[in-house]
């Protein structure tokens, strides 16, 4: 048992239920984003990206698998991955509004993947050194994933970006489209504070100033401006999503709710 659940179980119930949401968004994140892009199988412009981005979907959801196996152990209601992926409606997912976004083109999708690898990249990196010692074994492995995940989609936006005139286009418009879901990505709220507190997670602003830094970085190689920061009225974090989560849902969860509990 993690140090972090054994303080679960002493009276500090609000550091209980933090520990659970924080640890359900890490893993709802992984899991959607795994989900998009498990629709381009069979779909990516070659057989190479076809593979690699089926790849990197399966990273993803083995991820999700230990995340919310871990969350399943803090709630303590006997709910494992299986039904916690399958049976929890919309407004109980707590995943980053940018995971959930449609695929569109092969930039849309690569510009929102170049997103969400640097993001993940620099959480990963800071929970190596969580106090929660279960999360902390969790990052390290996830890490070494993520590090294969960021090498994937940057050198695709560079390429892209820095291609034709069509490929330059698309993937600048898929940018101006998908900043304004960025702002969520390290706006802190009471959850991310008790776990800053507790030392179980790092504080988003570190975390923020190195991401934006990377993806700097990043756009200047690929002859991509960054676009202005913009209002957002979704926090998927929070269970307010977009209208795209309840699709992916939708067919991600069909077989098991039209056979409840059924096995292989």
């Amino acid at each position: 048992m993690s140090r972090a659940v054994a303080a679960a179980a002493r009276p500090d119930r609000a550091l209980h239920e933090a520990l659970l949401r924080y640890v359900l968004r890490l893993g709802d994140t992984s899991l959607v984003l795994g989900q998009r892009l498990g629709e381009w199988v069979g779909h990516a412009p070659t057989l190479e990206e076809d593979l690699g981005l089926a790849n990197l979907a399966l990273d993803l959801i083995g991820q999700a698998r230990l995340l919310l196996t871990y969350a399943g152990e803090i709630e303590g209601r006997e709910r494992d991955e299986d039904a916690l992926a399958y049976l929890r409606d919309a407004p109980e997912f707590f995943n980053l509004a940018l995971a959930e976004q449609p695929n569109g083109d092969f930039g849309c999708t690569i510009v929102r993947q170049w997103l969400m690898d640097s993001w993940q990249l620099e959480i990963y990196t800071s929970l190596q050194e969580s106090t929660d010692s279960r999360l902390a074994a969790i990052a390290a492995k996830a890490l070494k994933e993520t590090r294969y995940h960021y090498r994937f989609s940057s050198g695709w936006l560079v390429r892209l970006g820095d291609g034709t005139a069509e490929s330059h286009e698309r993937v600048q418009r898929a940018v101006d489209e998908l900043w304004r879901f960025t702002g969520e990505l390290f706006a802190a709220d009471e959850v991310d504070e008790r776990m800053v507190a507790v030392g179980i997670a790092p504080p988003l602003s570190t975390a923020e100033a190195h991401w934006s830094a990377r993806v700097d970085e990043d756009l200047r190689a690929a002859s991509l401006k960054r676009p202005a920061a913009q209002p957002y009225p979704w926090h998927g974090k929070r269970g307010v999503h977009t209208e795209h989560l309840g699709y992916v849902l939708a067919e991600m969860q069909h077989l098991q709710r039209t056979y409840p509990g059924a096995r292989w």
